[in-house]
């Protein structure tokens, strides 16, 4: 007798596998909905630059790490805890872009840019990456607009003009009650001796301050001034002041930089404990703020030596970096309504399968003659699309069925006042141009 084989039970589906993927920790999507805000920082950042004689200027994400670790200072922040660093097959040793100052610097040198008219004046937009604790107004990719003033000497007036395209492309964003924080951070002949009073003053309090400050203390005290942390604020507030320990020419160039934004009736006042967290920096130092923010929206200073310091000639430079998601979140949280993108002129509704194929070619027909036209391939009922036409705020419709098709005509329809029209599709064109007139 054969063998009775039971029949096998039928397999329950298979769990469908659980969607793990995020964006990567500290990074985001700018979703269609933000885009209009980030467009408008786009147009304003540009437009500023423009009016003030900046160049666009892109340089790569990626860069030689050494870069970063010259320019920026190996007792930071950044070069401690911060760096993307980047895996090559060969030995090369690469970083993704924290900052775009240094970079800039490169190709200055890198390009002969000192062979042009100076100073050169230059504007970027791009992401930069740090790896840093995410948090409100901190990400691990995050985006900086940025003005770099290269070659223009010392002169006082081209640390104006850099805080002032910052200042400039935030007031035209409608972010209102702005205020800055200035400072002077001296120069290789009297920065040594301030920081060794700023030393000697910590060493009193170094079983109080954070572990961090304790090993900025040996390497670098002036990074203690930067120092977040709560538990260190009362003593970076009792600190030596920078502006009693800056020489003569530094406290003239200082006294010279606040003319000018006195001039130019910039709201500013003086913070003798604001330094910046790179060591490329000297002399002017700056951040700018708005009424309820407790971080910069935008900040820079000088720095005289850093193209030196890259294998350069001995060139000034001066800029300034704004933060764009900081800028964003400021906008929205003052009520600064997002612009609305451009609305269609010409909203095209179609009447079954046919009219759908002679649809696509007439929207290009609508192109070529520079027509703005929006359509709704998915929705086949007429009612939907002239409601969405509605919305659209499009100024007419244009109605193509079965009938029209045969005919070679369409129905242009006022969407204001309702009045409609058959016109020969061979005219639809030159007939929309009248009525948008």
């Amino acid at each position: 007798m054969p063998k009775l084989i039971k029949s096998k039970e039928p397999q329950t589906a298979k769990k469908q596998k659980k969607f793990q993927f995020q964006s990567p920790k500290g990074m985001h999507d700018i979703l269609p909905a933000d885009q209009p805000w980030w467009d408008k920082i786009r147009k304003v950042s540009r437009d500023t630059a423009e009016f003030y004689n900046f160049l666009r200027i892109d340089t790569p994400m990626m860069e030689d790490q050494d870069l970063f670790t010259i320019a920026v200072g190996t007792d930071t922040d950044i070069i401690e805890k911060e760096m993307f660093y980047v895996k090559s097959r060969g030995k090369d040793r690469y970083a993704l872009r924290p900052e775009c100052t240094a970079a800039i610097a490169r190709s200055y040198i890198q390009h002969g840019l000192s062979h042009l008219s100076q100073p050169v004046k230059l504007y970027y937009f791009g992401p930069m990456f740090r790896h840093e604790q995410p948090q409100a107004g901190r990400f691990r990719q995050f985006y900086q607009a940025g003005f770099e003033i290269l070659g223009g000497g010392l002169d006082a007036i081209y640390d104006a003009q850099a805080i002032l395209a910052s200042y400039r492309m935030l007031e035209g964003l409608k972010i209102k009650g702005l205020l800055m924080q200035v400072n002077s951070i001296g120069c290789r002949i009297c920065r040594p001796h301030y920081k060794k009073k700023l030393s000697d003053y910590y060493k009193k309090h170094e079983k109080d301050v954070c572990a961090d400050c304790k090993r900025r203390l040996k390497t670098n005290p002036l990074r203690m001034l930067d120092c977040k942390n709560t538990a260190c604020l009362p003593f970076k507030e009792k600190s030596p002041s920078l502006l009693d320990s800056i020489c003569v020419g530094c406290s003239a160039h200082l006294k010279l930089v606040l003319e000018y934004l006195d001039e130019l009736a910039l709201p500013y006042v003086l913070n003798p404990h604001l330094v910046r967290g790179l060591d490329y920096y000297s002399k002017t130092v700056f951040e700018i703020f708005a009424d309820g923010n407790n971080q910069a929206l935008a900040s820079g200073g000088r720095y005289d030596y850093l193209i030196e310091m890259l294998g350069g000639r001995p060139t000034s430079g001066v800029g300034s970096a704004i933060g764009i998601e900081r800028v964003v979140e400021a906008m929205k949280a003052r009520g600064i309504a997002a612009p609305k993108t451009g609305k269609a002129s010409v909203f095209l509704v179609y009447i079954g399968d046919l009219a759908k194929k002679k649809t696509l070619a007439l929207i290009e027909d609508f192109r070529k003659a520079g027509i703005d036209v929006q359509e709704s391939f998915g929705k086949d009922l007429i009612k939907r699309q002239m409601q969405l036409a509605d919305k659209a705020e499009a100024n007419l419709a244009l109605i193509l069925g079965q009938k029209e098709v045969y005919e070679e005509s369409a129905i242009i329809r006022d969407l204001k006042s309702g009045a409609q029209e058959t016109v020969p599709l061979k005219r639809v064109i030159e007939e929309v141009k009248k009525r948008l007139k």
